[in-house]
């Protein structure tokens, strides 16, 4: 019975990292659903309210997200999502961009209809 109580009050996660830390999360409690990593290990401090979730960004998995979303895909594979999870993984990796005063790559910018 402790076990089953120690585990319930675990977090899942995948590569190390919670849910927060993917621009997908087709079930919240199946990391096999979690796709495009882009946040560090230091999401978990944000998490708890100890650091600003905005400096946890790996701006090179970053890239590697956004390359997943693009037609040609990350080493040639495009991310497995509905259209919508891609338009919502999109406008969320767009908001990192926009509050770094990054510019915008255009693979975000013709999925969200940005010219």
């Amino acid at each position: 019975m402790l076990v089953a109580k120690i585990r319930s009050g675990l977090q899942s996660r995948k590569e190390r990292l919670p849910a927060e830390a993917f621009a997908i999360v087709g079930d919240p409690n199946d990391p096999d659903t979690w796709k495009l990593p882009h946040h560090t290990r230091a999401i978990l401090r944000a998490l708890k309210g100890r650091l600003d979730s905005e400096r946890t960004v790996d701006w090179q998995r970053m890239a590697a997200a956004v390359a997943a979303l693009s037609p040609g895909g990350h080493r040639g594979r495009r991310v497995e999502a509905t259209p919508e999870q891609m338009l919502a993984a999109a406008r969320h990796l767009a908001s990192h961009y926009q509050k770094a005063g990054r510019e915008l790559p255009s693979t975000l910018a013709d999925l969200l209809g940005h010219t």
